[in-house]
């Protein structure tokens, strides 16, 4: 099988040596990361079968977030977390796409635009929803940025699930119409006009076309239901890169091939790009340092989770108990230890026998 460290191993020494100078360093690092994920480099652990004498290496992954193979179990982790925070309520889906005449400068300042994407739409989002004529108090927003489209293309949105309603301080305000939660129109002015100030703030309404200021910004809104299936949508991006192993076909001395399913179509169809235009397109959706991608706003956040708990319990009032005259019993929070690891040929356990330090040399492109 294909992977994305056998394409860096190939061409990345090469791509490096042409675009180096230009390459941000958060890119050389996924880079590198990726190539030593799971091998000698990172050190590990040899386990041997007492039954069969059967030796099995397990290296250490590199813990990259824009590494295939790494954060696999996080996903359902984060999705725990997030079904205890879920309301009783139907649940609406916004997204907030970026322009594309923004694209150029988002990926040269990436850091900047992508907060602005954040802080412009929940702004908007949260103004909007504050007017007695739609909702009329304080919502709660779980945000999640996207970067890539299904063919590796530049397309940075965000989309946020929201509760259908929000929070007067005394009771749950429904919207006050029935097939809609915000009016995507007004959102979408008011999106632009917040993210057109926050611009001039920071010095670059100069960059921009004046065109982008009189078009209309993409923003969608659409129901899905008791928010149980977004939450399953949104899970797999927040811990997953732009394409997948499964989905690399063939890579060749020149090109690279892949598989994707355009939007609307349930057909798989193939793209082939040189090998260069991969990369590139890989790397645009590398994210700068420490960029947080999953943003909670409103009664979602994290210092406003005791107002949370209050909007819980209104929902779901508390029932009598029973006395008792045993005292309570306190229950300790226990971890699930992790599977031992079996012998694949024979099923026995295996037994630690050696641990791998890593290796002291850094990676080099070929």
């Amino acid at each position: 099988m294909v992977t994305l460290a056998d394409i860096w191993r190939q061409h990345g020494s090469a791509y490096q040596q042409q675009f180096g100078a230009q390459m941000l360093p958060s890119h050389k690092q996924a880079m590198a990361a990726i190539v030593r994920c799971r091998t000698a480099a990172l050190g590990g652990h040899v386990y041997t079968c007492e039954a069969c004498d059967h030796q099995e290496y397990r290296y250490h992954s590199c813990r990259n977030r824009h590494c295939p193979q790494c954060q696999a179990d996080k996903a359902q982790q984060w999705l725990a977390r997030q079904q205890e925070m879920l309301l009783p309520v139907p649940y609406y889906l916004l997204t907030f796409t970026l322009p594309a005449a923004l694209r150029s400068l988002a990926r040269s300042q990436q850091k900047l635009i992508y907060n602005l994407l954040f802080q412009a739409s929940a702004a908007a989002t949260q103004q909007l929803a504050q007017d007695l004529r739609f909702l009329g108090g304080s919502v709660g927003m779980v945000g999640v940025l996207h970067t890539w489209g299904r063919n590796l293309a530049f397309h940075p949105h965000v989309h946020y699930l929201m509760p259908a309603g929000a929070w007067d301080g005394t009771g749950w305000c429904y919207s006050r119409h029935q097939r809609f939660l915000l009016p995507v129109k007004a959102l979408s002015i008011l999106f632009r006009a917040k993210f057109r100030d926050a611009l001039k703030k920071h010095g670059c309404f100069q960059q921009i076309p004046a065109s982008v200021w009189s078009q209309a910004w993409v923003v969608h809104c659409q129901p899905v239901g008791r928010g149980q299936r977004a939450l399953r949508y949104l899970a797999p991006y927040i811990f997953r890169v732009a394409i997948s192993n499964q989905r690399l076909v063939a890579v060749t001395d020149e090109t690279v091939t892949f598989r994707y399913r355009p939007s609307g179509s349930r057909e798989w169809q193939l793209c082939t790009l040189s090998a260069f235009e991969f990369i590139r397109r890989f790397l645009q959706h590398v994210l700068p340092k420490r960029f947080v991608k999953v943003r909670y706003y409103g009664f979602f956040s994290p210092g406003q989770r005791q107002r949370l708990a209050q909007i819980q319990a209104w929902f779901t009032p508390p029932q009598p108990t029973p006395p008792s005259d045993q005292p309570e019993e306190t229950h300790k929070k226990t971890t699930k230890p992790e599977p031992f690891p079996c012998c694949p040929h024979c099923g026995q356990p295996l037994r630690l026998t050696k641990t791998l330090p890593p290796a002291k040399q850094r990676w080099q492109p070929p």
